[in-house]
């Protein structure tokens, strides 16, 4: 998470999308303690309470889960839970958009999965 401070959103949401990368890409398996909200607050020079913030955003999706007097853990299923919020979250934000789009340019479907696969193609 470099330039935690040059991202225009929240802290606390860029310290719960980097445990969630750190989940998705294997640098944090389940069952798995996450650093401390302290931990966190020192290595980015931010206040506790909003690292706090932003891990509890993650316990309240049932990503983390406390153990009382030990810290936090990544809760089993997380991952594919994740997988499936971010695929969604693609789906939404690229695909809806850029059919959106393209029907208001005139192009097809057809042609849409043309420039796809010339695409594909050219950086294979």
């Amino acid at each position: 998470m470099n330039g935690i401070h040059e991202d225009s959103r929240p802290i606390f949401q860029q310290i719960a999308e980097k445990i969630e990368d750190d989940i998705i890409e294997g640098r944090l398996s389940e069952e798995s303690q996450v650093p401390s909200t302290n931990q966190f607050a020192a290595f980015y020079k931010i206040n506790p309470a909003t690292a706090a913030k932003g891990v509890n955003l993650l316990v309240e999706q049932n990503i983390l889960y406390k153990k009382r007097g030990i810290g936090m853990f990544v809760a089993e299923g997380a991952k594919e839970m994740l997988l499936e919020k971010r695929r969604h979250e693609f789906y939404e934000q690229y695909v809806v958009t850029m059919l959106r789009e393209a029907a208001r340019l005139g192009i097809t479907t057809g042609q849409i999965a043309e420039m796809i696969t010339a695409t594909t193609k050219n950086n294979d």
